[in-house]
């Protein structure tokens, strides 16, 4: 039990406590831990330049290895509006928590390397968000997004040539396998990096950060769990009336697993079971499920907008306006979805965040760090989430009576 459950914690029980003695060592030397600075900063800058590799070859890889891309296009189709629907949904309750309850209240940094505090209206933002004028351009960590729809379309445009592009294949295989590697061997140093970070800027704003970051989590916490047990069940209604309210019963088998392992995919072949129990057929399952494990990222919605809302108070920002509301929404939802299939997705939304507001890179590190707080409620609704769509899905492929001829077996 005890090797299981180091197993499943080691690496983010390793970042927290790289953070907590980096804190005290803060506390304790104050404007002289300045000298650790370079540690972190090395730790950033290199994150920063695999990143763009990273995106290409991780979503191009992904894409290329899917078998049934022509296979039921509407289960295809329903699912993908269901996982926009559900991810916005749970950006626009958020986004009015965080408007009730301002996570970085109380401490702000004064930096003024923000590049944009007024970011553009809704239009501009979404074409600067998902277009670059030059190719090379995507070559920049400030045009991550962009990046990740070029990979998408590069991918899916391999899957459309066929046999003539199977040569490529192998390439881009071994190359992911290896970027891989060299982030897991990045990772590694990921402790001492943060540390370093953290004791630096301790030492220089205090100890009060630390507090900002329980608040942070107080704010998370109440609404992931809130989120899972009102809107889970409202869906299950939507999709199966009083039936599907009670079929949450079965998602409690995929919630405890989803907290304890801390993964969507870990979780998948509990929640595959636990879809069946509910009634949803086969094939649904087997799509929704397997896709959502990477692109249904509820969860991660509520994350997003928490950290963007965190760093408009740390650097003194209002966080209002309809405009950057529904920016945000719509920014989290398309991230959430793209940044699944990643390998350390969740670092990657938060370096996205960073860059498409222009935000200074010691950002980079504060929301990292909440996304390391929050992850254990953000998987479990992203991955128990996925059963609720199955069923959202089913109730639009297959009409209001889909579980009917299945209950009686499944009970």
């Amino acid at each position: 039990m005890k090797s299981s459950f180091w197993k499943n914690y080691r690496f983010p029980i390793l970042l927290v406590s790289g953070v907590i003695v980096g804190s005290i060592l803060g506390i304790i030397l104050k404007e002289k831990a300045a000298v650790l600075k370079p540690f972190g900063d090395i730790f950033i800058n290199v994150l920063f330049t695999v990143v763009v590799p990273l995106i290409f070859l991780s979503i191009t890889n992904s894409i290329i290895q899917m078998d049934n891309m022509k296979r039921l296009g509407k289960i295809v189709a329903s699912m993908f509006i269901v996982f926009i629907i559900t991810g916005l949904i749970a950006a626009a309750v958020m986004i009015i928590t965080v408007r009730v309850f301002n996570p970085a209240e109380g401490f702000t940094m004064p930096v003024t390397q923000v590049e944009d505090p007024n970011p553009p209206k809704i239009s501009e933002q979404l074409v600067k968000m998902v277009t670059v004028t030059d190719f090379k351009d995507l070559l920049s960590i400030s045009n991550m997004l962009p990046l990740i729809v070029f990979s998408l379309f590069f991918g899916f445009s391999i899957k459309l040539v066929g046999e003539k592009a199977k040569p490529i294949i192998p390439v881009i295989e071994a190359a992911t396998l290896a970027l891989m590697k060299l982030v897991s061997i990045i990772m590694y140093y990921a402790p001492i990096g943060l540390g370093a970070y953290f004791a630096n800027l301790v030492g220089k704003f205090g100890p009060e950060l630390i507090g900002t970051y329980a608040r942070a989590c107080a704010v998370y916490y109440p609404a992931a769990f809130l989120y899972f047990f009102i809107f889970f069940p409202i869906y299950g209604y939507i999709a199966a009336g009083k039936y599907g309210v009670k079929s949450m019963k079965y998602l409690i088998t995929p919630m405890i697993t989803s907290l304890s392992t801390q993964s969507s995919i870990a979780t998948l072949p509990i929640n595959l079971e636990a879809s069946e129990k509910i009634g949803v057929s086969e094939d649904v399952r087997n799509i929704v499920l397997p896709i959502g494990a990477t692109a249904h990222m509820d969860g991660t919605c509520l994350s997003g907008i928490l950290k963007i809302a965190f760093l408009y108070g740390v650097f003194g920002m209002n966080f209002t306006g309809i405009d950057v509301w529904i920016g945000s929404i719509i920014f989290v939802t398309l991230a959430g979805m793209a940044n699944g299939a990643i390998p350390g997705g969740g670092l990657i939304s938060e370096m996205l965040i960073v860059s498409i507001y222009g935000f200074p890179p010691e950002a980079f590190p504060l929301i990292a760090t909440i996304g390391i707080l929050v992850d254990p409620p953000a998987t479990m609704v992203n991955s128990v989430g996925d059963n609720v769509a199955g069923m959202l899905v089913s109730r639009i492929v297959e009409g209001k009576d889909w579980f009917k001829n299945r209950i009686v077996s499944n009970n």
